[in-house]
């Protein structure tokens, strides 16, 4: 292990999508989504547990949801938990990260995740993940984590390879695509040069502060002004005043898309970033009638490729669904087509 590693979570989002498993109280990255005991934002630390010491681990998350980060994650020290005064986009959620390890490491080299995406080989995530750092640690190159795509998903970004490195496993990086419609993604399949875009970013901090000053000026800033006040009691009143003044901007647009130095690894480690509960379903082992489910007493008759989620039910039976959710969390139930499942967040909010 490299003490000179760090890593950042990213754990702010509220997962509207997952209602009513996932609250803006209590959101997804919080939940023991898969029915394995632990939370996403836990399997994502402990699979990077080996990659730096928990004492360089980093949280950015809402100011709602500090509490819940300590109480989850209790061995990542307190002061590493930054809290957002409100959401401004990943592009400051990073930045006020890697500001923040600047100021103490300057020789930081960094790991940026999001917390609720699942990772089904750790081994070969470490793998993937230390030859990414290896990369970055004496260069100004940043890495993206590029998913070989295992079918023509249109729920995710792309990443565009213009070729492989000599000797490495890491391609130059031509284009970030948007999300496709069916046929466009039949076509990046098919060429064999475009990857999923997982939102996992390698780089030192250096590179990225500087990246950052250089593509968007305002953002960094902004930054410096904060960081005056860093690891000292001003820290919060400047924070207060000063992030939401931010621009809301995402590090795709504020970086990745502009920087001629940015680079992919393509991997296959059984990633998926659980954005639906039809994502879910695909990854929970299912019956014979393609049925899946998280719960301990839940029954289903004459039911086909269905999922249901009810952790705190005491006994769920479902008879004659095919290709519903079914979920049930703190007194909320939610029975949905898993064709209409992009209407969730609507309804969740009326």
């Amino acid at each position: 292990m490299d003490v000179s590693n760090h890593v950042v979570i990213m754990a702010g989002g509220i997962g509207s999508r997952f209602w009513p498993m996932s609250t803006p109280q209590y959101p997804k990255q919080f939940i023991d989504v898969m029915g394995l005991g632990k939370s996403l934002i836990q399997l994502t630390a402990e699979r990077l547990s080996d990659v730096a010491p928990m004492s360089n681990f980093w949280v950015v998350t809402s100011k709602n949801y500090v509490d819940i980060v300590k109480q989850q994650l209790p061995d990542i020290p307190e002061q590493n938990i930054l809290a957002e005064p409100e959401p401004r986009n990943t592009a400051p959620c990073i930045a006020y990260a890697c500001w923040k390890i600047k100021k103490n490491y300057p020789q930081a080299n960094i790991v940026v995740t999001p917390s609720d995406a699942l990772v089904v080989n750790t081994t070969e995530y470490q793998r993937i993940i230390n030859e990414a750092l290896a990369f970055t640690a004496h260069s100004n190159n940043i890495v993206t984590i590029g998913i070989k795509p295992s079918r023509p998903e249109t729920g995710y970004g792309y990443i565009a390879s213009a070729g492989q490195l000599d000797n490495r496993e890491i391609h130059k990086v031509e284009a970030f695509k948007e999300k496709p419609d069916l046929k466009t993604a039949e076509k990046y399949l098919a060429a064999g040069n475009y990857f999923w875009n997982a939102g996992i970013f390698v780089w030192n901090v250096n590179t990225i502060t500087d990246a950052l000053q250089r593509y968007t000026p305002d953002l960094a800033d902004r930054m410096e002004e904060m960081s005056h006040d860093f690891y000292t009691d001003k820290e919060t009143d400047t924070l207060a005043k000063i992030f939401p003044t931010c621009e809301k901007i995402s590090i795709d647009y504020a970086v990745m898309e502009k920087s001629d130095r940015i680079y992919t690894l393509p991997a296959e480690f059984g990633w998926s970033d659980l954005g639906s509960w039809g994502s879910l379903r695909t990854l929970l082992q299912k019956d014979e009638a393609g049925n899946a489910h998280v719960g301990e007493n839940i029954k289903l008759y004459d039911s086909k490729n269905c999922i249901v989620h009810a952790q705190d039910a005491k006994k769920v039976v479902v008879q004659g669904l095919d290709g519903y959710i079914v979920a049930l969390r703190d007194g909320c139930l939610l029975v949905c087509s898993l064709d209409n499942e992009q209407m969730i967040k609507e309804y969740s909010q009326e």
